[in-house]
């Protein structure tokens, strides 16, 4: 008679084996208590302090958005081949006061970041950091 074995199985049971050794081991730990003494319940988790919660979630975020407020966006500022420190400026008739590109590009020219920036620097300083 020829008998064919599949060594799936073989490590199947090995594993199975293992499996209920740790298990058996595990539960037979815990029913076990000093004497004198009840077992102990589930483990429970301890209460989160909200505050403390949020102090460090609003800490960490200032580390991680104050880089970002100063990065310089232009990386040629300062620079002759810099394309932002050609202005161009308009002098309208009937005395108005001339408009000119250079309050825009002005910031990013000289190496700014956002918080430079005429508009949306005002609005980065509800960010943190």
């Amino acid at each position: 008679m020829i008998r064919m074995v599949s060594k799936k199985s073989g490590a199947g049971l090995a594993a199975a084996v293992g499996a209920a050794v740790l298990l058996g081991a595990g539960s037979a730990q815990a029913a076990t208590a000093p004497a004198g003494q009840a077992p102990a319940g589930p483990a429970t988790l301890a209460r989160t302090d909200i505050g403390q919660a949020l102090n460090g979630t609003t800490s960490g975020l200032g580390y991680g958005v104050a880089p970002i407020k100063s990065l310089r966006l232009d990386p040629w500022a300062n620079s002759s081949a810099d394309v932002l420190n050609n202005g161009a400026t308009v002098q309208p008739d009937q005395g108005l006061a001339p408009v000119g590109t250079d309050t825009l590009t002005g910031p990013l020219s000289a190496g700014g970041g956002v918080k430079d920036l005429p508009l949306v620097g005002g609005l980065t300083g509800v960010l943190p950091g």
